[in-house]
């Protein structure tokens, strides 16, 4: 396959990013061009949470410049994101429909974790590290933090906590940051950090890795070994930099204007992490967004994504998700696997993609995830938790539909009454009721959790679908409650259902299949 260029736009809360590579292959890449515009949307989001008419019309400006240097070197595939100020902004969406109409450019707005996902791409591309390590990407409105361990993420969390937050917030018309306003800056910082602080300790961190311009700064700096900051330096140049107006910091440390005043609210927050993790030094690879997005591109046009193993992941942070809230690990286990031979053997029945076979899985692990909150109802309870939890490698449209698949698994059937089911797309809604039609019968299948039905196989006729089940031969309850959910597989497909015993149907496991997008993606 011939060389191709591929390019990544930042929009961060303090500047726009424009990157744009040549590679010939997925592990390597040559750079073409840089551009970045100093558009800090994040002025006044994080007070007024909108952005102002006017860093709307330069956010845009900057994006049409972006669209036309990436015309003029044929790009062949590109990436936007969006992170915390546009995110955060009541008119968000308004710079989204801009970017699409002025410049034509499509912009993604993307959550925290999402930002974590790829900043974790980017790190893992460069190097490799010895025991558990955590990610900490210090943005303008957000940090993330991912704690890595033999090359997997064990946990993520984005925190409203950035550089642009702290000063519009804290420090807005200040020059010099004086003791008060020092301790007012780190009483925030402790706030927000000290919830999952016990988490990271947990996690044995024994490196830190920092990315984001701020940290590569710090790292200029306060060089430490091996491409890294030294974390006394970077305390003792603090020191100075508190007695210094943003301009000062201009001259004596050749910072841009826009670096000179967000620095010291990074070196706060990157000090107090590691002052908590008991570290000497910050890695910094000096990745970011932009080459997560780029190695993505290229892993993707050069057909080297690793589908399962993306799948994989993604149900990892499930399977965590469903331990937080102490679910039936065993009895999400034994219906995704049941659901999953259901889709497959149904897929001329169905015709949906290996995306929706990866939410149907999803669903499947934690449909029962609401007990936690009670019984009764579970299902809703289900909902809001999947809902309102982060899943790494799920987008929100994405996370919705494997919430409502889980709703679904029981009572009431889908139903545009319903807003949760309302809210979503044509496409998703179609989705939702296939996968929960689905569902319903792997759930029935194994009613009381015991494992009981351990292989399928489903055909479809013209009138109908016979399942063909082995396992225990005490599973009448299993049978009478597949037949009692099969309404809504009937109302979806149009077939009846019927149960039949096979004696040479073996065990099944479920898999993951090559990714594609799913239909009703955003």
């Amino acid at each position: 396959m011939s060389t191709a260029r591929f390019a990544a736009i930042d929009v961060g809360s303090n500047a726009l990013r424009l990157r744009i590579v040549e590679a010939d292959g997925p592990g390597s890449w040559r750079e073409v061009v840089q551009l970045r515009a100093p558009v800090r949307l994040g002025r006044e989001v994080f007070v007024t949470k909108r952005l102002s008419g006017a860093a709307l019309g330069d956010a845009c400006k900057a994006l049409k410049s972006f669209r036309e240097r990436m015309d003029l070197e044929r790009v062949v595939s590109y990436r936007a994101v969006a992170t915390s100020a546009v995110r955060e902004a009541e008119n968000g969406a308004t710079l989204a429909e801009r970017a699409r109409r002025e410049a034509g450019i499509d912009l993604e707005v993307i959550e925290g974790i999402e930002e974590a996902r790829i900043v974790q791409e980017a790190v893992l591309r460069e190097r490799t590290f010895d025991g558990p390590t955590l990610l900490v990407d210090v943005g303008g409105g957000s940090t993330e933090l991912t704690a890595i361990e033999d090359g997997a993420a064990t946990f993520a969390v984005s925190l409203p906590l950035g550089t642009v937050r702290l000063l519009e917030t804290y420090l807005a018309g200040r020059g010099v940051v004086d003791k008060r306003a020092q301790r007012l800056v780190r009483e925030a910082i402790d706030r927000v950090l000290s919830p999952i602080l016990p988490r990271l300790l947990r996690a044995r961190v024994v490196h830190v890795v920092g990315t984001g311009g701020n940290v590569d700064a710090l790292a200029y700096l306060c060089p430490g070994r091996g491409g890294s900051a030294d974390v006394a330096k970077m305390k003792t140049l603090l020191a100075k930099l508190v007695q210094m107006t943003p301009a000062a910091r201009e001259r004596a440390y050749d910072l841009r204007p826009d670096r000179a005043d967000t620095i010291v609210p990074a070196a706060m927050i990157f000090g107090r992490i590691a002052d908590a993790l008991d570290v000497a030094e910050i890695a910094t690879p000096g990745v970011g967004v932009k080459e997560g997005i780029l190695h993505e591109l290229a892993l993707r046009h050069f057909q080297a994504w690793d589908a399962p193993g993306h799948d994989a992941a993604v149900l990892e942070a499930c399977r965590r998700l469903g331990r937080k809230f102490e679910w039936d690990e065993a009895h999400g286990e034994k219906v995704s696997a049941l659901a999953c031979r259901l889709f497959d053997d149904l897929a001329d029945l169905h015709h949906l993609g290996a995306r929706e076979r990866l939410l149907l899985q999803a669903g499947a692990l934690l449909h029962d995830v609401g007990d936690f909150v009670r019984y009764d109802g579970h299902h809703k309870h289900g909902y809001y938790l999947i809902l309102h939890s982060d899943i790494m490698g799920l987008s929100p449209e994405e996370r919705a539909v494997v919430a409502n698949v889980a709703r679904y698994h029981r009572k009431s059937a889908p139903s545009e009454a319903h807003p949760n089911f309302r809210e979503l797309g044509n496409e998703a809604r179609a989705a939702v009721r296939g996968l929960a039609a689905m569902l319903r019968i792997a759930d029935a299948l194994d009613r009381e959790h015991k494992g009981k039905v351990f292989g399928l196989r489903a055909t479809a006729g013209k009138s109908r679908v016979r399942l063909e089940i082995a396992g225990a031969e005490d599973r009448e309850l299993e049978e009478w409650t597949v037949l009692e959910k099969a309404s809504l597989f009937r109302d979806v497909f149009g077939l009846d259902v019927v149960l039949e015993p096979a004696k040479n149907v073996p065990p099944y496991v479920a898999t993951t299949t090559q990714l594609r997008p799913a239909r009703f993606a955003s």
